[in-house]
């Protein structure tokens, strides 16, 4: 097989399409020809027609054979929004997603939907989701897979609980009365997003979806929790967690978010140095040294319980100018210290961290209380004065440091955020991050430990949720152990696909900084934790046997029935004997509910249909990196030792037109309903769901996507164009049957041959990037095709044998047959981005029976056999030829000039020949590509060329199978004015005489009468 290369041709193609549009005018005035007769009435391009001549010329006007279709130019408003329902019900769009799952094929695509959060109205970040996900479906569906794609909706969780109950604070309900009003919210959430997905064209069926509140999925949900607590990887134990005052509940770390613009009140305190550490002797008098700390949460100052150091650094005592006090801070961060204070700070002695080992002080604010002086690892010299007061109950490297030195971890805050009765009478009842800061801060001042105060900007955890600061403070969770799990993690995500690659980092990043998973809810809204707590110890009872009654009675009646049902059912006879537990009588339920992170990312066991199944691929934002994608991963390897996707895929975030974030303050917000059904708002008519699908597939997903009238107008102009191509190529298949009336390639023009050529390289292009989730490097291959290779390109080489050549002629038969070729294969290319204007191409289509769907027939049918050796050169070859040519007349109109080609026996000779086999012809495929008068083909530029005549050279690279065939041909081409005459009926420069109709036409006309 002989392989081609591909010249830089297609440039000349390019170039061409400028320079015919004035020819092309020259056909579409064809509805203007009429004369019966050779009478005279022709007339060059851009002169005025006679009266007389016009009317001679529309007795032609029925021979001309000129598109005609039903197909609409141009829908908008109204009948645009109307036609798009009017698709989805003529051809199925509700049964599509059944219809596939019954096919028989070898072959299944699994793309596991993550589920929105049932909390709200549809937005154009659900719109780039599930528009994305439906187009890879849709593709993988016309290619012969059978997709497997059930949507699903997060259910539970804060953000529900609270819209349901209107306020924060709300009380008297009980957890059921909750629960019903968080179940009916989510409800109407789902009612509202599932119909805008129909609307945008999402492939599903819409009535098997998933619920995370659906009680055989909390099942399952509870058998992934089973198996993970009998590996000894869930367990409970109290320690700091990050605390949300404004949820009153327990957060994990995927539920915060840093603000970076979060200011502190910083202070630096002291605490003097009461015991002096044995390893240290120097002469000052250290009894009277004060240690220096610094902490931007002055209200953990009251529950300190130790300072930190790091052995491996240098200290020093160091007195301040013009006063006898000294202070113990790293030697590293003494001129900090002392550019900060304002003051010259001498040193007294120095010493290793090490030597501080032993050294007490005195609590400055509680005057009996001592703190020792402790090494750690945590310690920093990046800020403060490398002197860390360590606070166990409201740090989580504190608690590491009580947990090896038995310290007491002692909460002296509430589950609101204040200080309890623990604090003292002057700060209980105080919010800590407000009033209770100010406090205590005050009786650093009044005891004289307040060195310095300070405004501090940076990053801060925040309920990302209610957007209110956390606090850290210890409590009684439940946790998922992470120390194991998470290289597990990592190395089945290095069997894992990652769109974009960069977003591997990330996502590794966001495991090592994990220490625990803490998957306990202080709420209502959830799937509750099935454990039990005897009444008088306090210690939990949860195993195998208690989990799988609670798992089996969720999935016959519901997760309510923890509240519903008595103790004696939820925990029966048999299960306590297995449980080798006391009588029921013992215990009492537990008030937990599970994390919503763990509710969803227990999906694959859910919804994927084999329990040791892989979805082919996840597809979410980019926040689901350290949530969904990350609570899925951890509880599939911890159960399975496998990641439960092959592939990621990392989307960015849609914003407005400018590049912002969304806000409703902002006033920025486009809501896709109004894109898809016009605004109030001028700037945003009524769209349609196509241009919204154009819009994310057109889009760099991997950034942030940015929406607005902008992004749409260019989208909807987009599609307009196409549309007319469509059109274009439907008018002039009308009455061809491509069953009885198809030629075989082989017996086709070259020029159409090689359009089929492009035709098979254009279908790898688009199936290679649908594959490869590149839907906007399917519409870059799809607009350079249309608008280079067939609008450019071979659309204006056609239109004459199109119009003027016989009906049902061998050469305008061949046209057709790569016409409805063409246009089968690019609807179906853009049926996965377009599904409405493609079906709706597809009822205009030839060649369909009634009731047939383009979704139902398959993908686009190219072949390879379309590749034929020495085509695609002979074409290219002489595009290049015509490239000098046109240059040659400086954008004259080609169909008035005689041109001569010139080329040595050679290749490219006898590729020029397989155009034109005689030396002269007016109706060659090598003068259709020329679109001139007559093409002249010889061995030598002919000695009597006229006075007038353009002379130009050039060479052309044919390289076949290879290279083994290499030849660098030279040319000259010789272009004279014709001295023909117009045909009135084609208007080609044709005929003997200005009163006569060239030959082709007398046929055409003589055979019609």
């Amino acid at each position: 097989m002989l392989l081609f290369r591909v010249s830089a041709v297609r440039q000349t193609v390019t170039k061409w399409g400028r320079r015919s549009q004035r020819g092309d005018g020259l056909l579409h005035r064809a509805l203007s020809f009429s004369s019966s007769r050779c009478s005279g009435v022709g007339s060059r391009e851009g002169s005025a027609q006679p009266a007389e001549s016009a009317s001679v010329q529309g007795l032609y006007r029925d021979t001309v054979l000129l598109p005609r279709t039903e197909f609409p130019m141009k829908l908008t408003g109204q009948k645009l929004l109307d036609r798009e329902l009017e698709i989805q019900q003529e051809c199925g769009f509700a049964d599509l997603y059944s219809w596939q799952r019954e096919r028989k094929v070898k072959k299944e695509f699994c793309l596991h939907d993550g589920p929105p959060y049932a909390n709200g109205d549809p937005h154009v970040g659900h719109a780039l989701n599930k528009i994305l996900k439906d187009i890879r479906n849709r593709f993988e569906m016309l290619r012969g897979r059978q997709v497997h794609y059930i949507p699903g909706w997060d259910c539970h969780g804060l953000p529900i609980e609270l819209k349901a109950l209107g306020e924060l604070g709300t009380s008297g309900l009980d957890p059921l009365q909750i629960r019903q009003k968080a179940r009916a919210f989510a409800d109407g959430a789902i009612a509202r997003q599932k119909a805008a997905f129909q609307r945008w064209g999402v492939m599903a069926d819409w009535n098997q979806c998933y619920y995370t509140y659906d009680g055989a999925y909390e099942a399952a949900q509870l058998k992934v929790f089973q198996e993970m607590h009998s590996k000894g990887l869930i367990y409970q134990d109290y320690k700091p967690v990050f605390w949300s005052p404004s949820s009153r509940t327990a957060l994990a770390e995927a539920e915060l978010e840093y603000n970076p613009e979060h200011v502190s009140r910083a202070i630096y305190a002291t605490f003097p140095l009461i015991t002096v550490p044995p390893k240290i002797a120097i002469e000052a008098d250290l009894e009277s040294v004060s240690v220096l700390v610094w902490t931007t949460q002055p209200w953990t100052i009251h529950a300190n319980q130790a300072v930190c150091y790091m052995p491996n650094a240098q200290y020093s005592v160091v007195k301040k100018a013009n006063t006898s006090q000294l202070l113990l801070v790293a030697t590293e961060r003494t001129a900090n210290v002392a550019a900060l204070l304002g003051t010259e700070l001498e040193s007294v002695g120095t010493f290793m961290g090490s030597q501080l080992e032993g050294g007490i002080c005195r609590h400055p604010t509680i005057p009996d209380k001592e703190v020792p002086l402790l090494p750690a690892n945590h310690v920093t010299m990046a800020k403060g004065t490398g002197l860390v007061h360590t606070a166990p109950a409201h740090g989580m490297e504190d608690y590491s440091v009580a947990s090896q030195f038995k310290l007491s971890v002692e909460c002296m805050v509430d589950e609101d955020g204040k200080f309890t009765e623990l604090a003292g009478p002057e700060l209980q009842h105080l919010y800590v991050m407000r009033e209770g800061t100010e406090k205590v801060i005050s009786m650093l001042k009044e005891c004289g430990a307040l060195v310095k105060e300070e405004r501090c900007v940076h990053s801060y955890p925040y309920d990302w949720r209610t957007k209110q600061p956390v606090v850290i403070r210890p409590s009684k969770q439940w946790f998922i152990n992470m120390v194991s799990l998470k290289d597990k993690a990592k190395e089945a995500l290095q069997n894992v696909s990652i769109l974009p690659e960069s977003a591997r980092g990330s996502l590794l990043a966001m495991l090592d900084r994990r220490t625990y998973w803490c998957i306990s809810r202080q709420r209502s809204w959830g799937v509750p934790i099935p454990v039990f707590y005897h009444r008088d110890t306090g210690e939990a009872l949860i195993n195998k046997h208690t989990i799988s009654h609670i798992a089996k009675l969720f999935k016959e009646k519901g997760s309510d029935c923890w509240w519903e049902l008595p103790i004696e059912t939820l925990l029966p006879v048999d299960v306590l004997k297995k449980s080798k537990a006391g009588p029921v009588t013992d215990y009492i339920l537990g008030e937990d509910v599970l994390d919503i992170w763990f509710d969803s990312g227990a999906s694959w066991a859910a919804v994927l249909e084999e329990s040791d199944s892989r979805a082919d691929a996840y597809m979410e934002g980019k926040d689901q990196i350290g949530g969904w994608f990350q609570s899925s991963l951890l509880t599939s390897v911890a159960v399975r030792n496998k990641a439960p996707y092959k592939s990621l895929v990392v989307h960015g975030f849609a914003v407005s037109q400018k590049g912002e974030k969304m806000s409703k303050s902002l006033g920025n917000v486009v809501d896709p309903d109004e894109v898809i059904n016009g605004g109030k708002d001028p700037s945003m008519p009524a769209y349609g769901a196509d241009v919204l699908r154009w819009w994310v597939a057109e889009s760099n997903i991997f950034s942030e996507v940015q929406i607005g009238p902008t992004a749409l107008n260019s989208a909807r102009d987009s599609i307009s164009k196409l549309r007319n191509t469509l059109r274009f190529l439907l008018g002039n298949l009308q009455g061809f049957d491509p069953h009885v009336q198809a030629v075989d390639p082989k017996e086709m023009h070259y020029i159409d041959q090689y359009m089929l050529h492009l035709l098979h390289e254009y279908s790898i292009k688009v199936t290679d990037a649908y594959s490869e989730f590149d839907a906007s490097r399917v519409i870059r291959v799809l607009q350079a095709f249309v608008t280079k290779d067939l609008s450019s390109f071979y659309f204006s080489i056609i239109k004459d044998r199109l119009y003027c050549d016989p009906v049902d002629s061998l050469v305008r038969r061949s046209c057709q047959t790569v016409l409805e070729k063409i246009l089968d294969g690019v609807t179906r290319s853009i049926a996965p981005i377009l599904p409405h204007l493609a079906e709706e191409v597809y009822l205009h289509a030839p060649g369909h029976n009634k009731g047939e769907t383009l979704f139902k027939s398959g993908w686009i049918k190219s072949s390879s056999l379309w590749r034929r050796p020495g085509l695609e050169e002979a074409v290219e070859g002489a595009c290049a030829i015509r490239d000098s040519f046109l240059s040659s007349i400086s954008g004259k109109n080609a169909a008035q000039y005689d041109l001569t080609i010139a080329i040595e026996p050679s290749l490219l000779f006898e590729l020029m020949e397989s155009l034109q086999e005689e030396p002269t012809s007016t109706s060659s495929q090598l003068a259709e590509l020329m679109m001139v008068a007559r093409v002249n083909l010889t061995n030598e530029v002919p000695r009597d060329l006229p006075p007038d005549a353009l002379l130009s050279h050039g060479t052309f690279l044919i390289n076949l199978e290879g290279g083994v065939i290499r030849e660098d041909s030279a040319y000259s081409i010789a272009v004279v004015p014709t001295s023909a005459a117009q045909c009135p009926r084609c208007r080609r420069f044709t005929a003997k005489s200005e009163d006569c109709l060239c030959l082709r036409c007398q046929t055409v006309i003589s055979q019609a009468h």
